[in-house]
């Protein structure tokens, strides 16, 4: 079940995980911290436990029954913003200044060709190049992109993609991610093709749209 209606610090149970970021709580500590009843406070408990998003832990202090308390698991922790594209952008940055464009733009496509092995060993040899394509997508899709496949009479392919987990990235190095990166992953994948970025999202549109010339 998604946890995208969940916002950290925002409704009872935004409230809630911020807390148990902190530390294992039980119920009734919750109760006592937001206002709330212990029962409403363990119902919350319950449903957040059902989502995967925090797990009971008992602890024996002292004499009678152990305690019980919540932790979060590593799905409830994912729910905190991360913002690794300010660490890209400045490795990025750093690479560009010490080894210049060439080595970077090197780089870059080599690991595009690394993650396009990855994805080929679920697609069979001898698959469609449209096969691939949609390969290819779903890969994206599992990565937080939004992206489809559809394909017109003259045999071309189109590849649009709504969302880009690169976006803050390819805004300050649209070169090396929206050509070198895609050019290269593309083409392991369905080999050399023509790529014509028609339309991107660091141009100010709506969507990437991609289209593959089959040779």
């Amino acid at each position: 079940m998604a946890a995208g209606d969940i916002r950290i610090g925002e409704g009872t149970r935004g409230k809630i995980i911020e807390e148990l970021a902190h530390s294992p709580k039980t119920a009734r500590d919750l109760s006592r911290t937001l206002g709330i009843q212990e029962s409403a406070a363990r119902g919350h408990l319950d449903r957040l436990e059902e989502r995967g998003l925090v797990v009971p832990t008992f602890r024996r202090e002292g004499v009678g029954r152990p305690r019980k308390r919540y932790l979060l698991t590593p799905q409830g922790q994912e729910l905190f913003p991360r913002r690794y594209e300010l660490l890209l952008d400045s490795v990025m940055e750093e690479l560009l200044a010490r080894e210049g464009e060439g080595f970077v733009s090197a780089l870059f496509a080599e690991a595009a060709k690394r993650m396009a092995k990855q994805i080929a060993r679920e697609i069979p040899p001898d698959a469609a190049p449209v096969d691939r394509a949609q390969a290819l997508a779903a890969a994206l899709n599992h990565l937080g992109f939004r992206c489809t496949v559809a394909s017109s009479p003259t045999g071309e392919l189109k590849i649009v993609r709504t969302n880009c987990v690169f976006r803050h990235n390819a805004l300050t190095h649209s070169y090396l991610l929206c050509e070198v990166f895609d050019k290269h992953l593309t083409e392991e994948l369905l080999g050399q093709v023509g790529l014509d970025l028609q339309d991107s999202i660091t141009r100010g549109g709506m969507r990437c749209t991609h289209l593959i010339q089959l040779r």
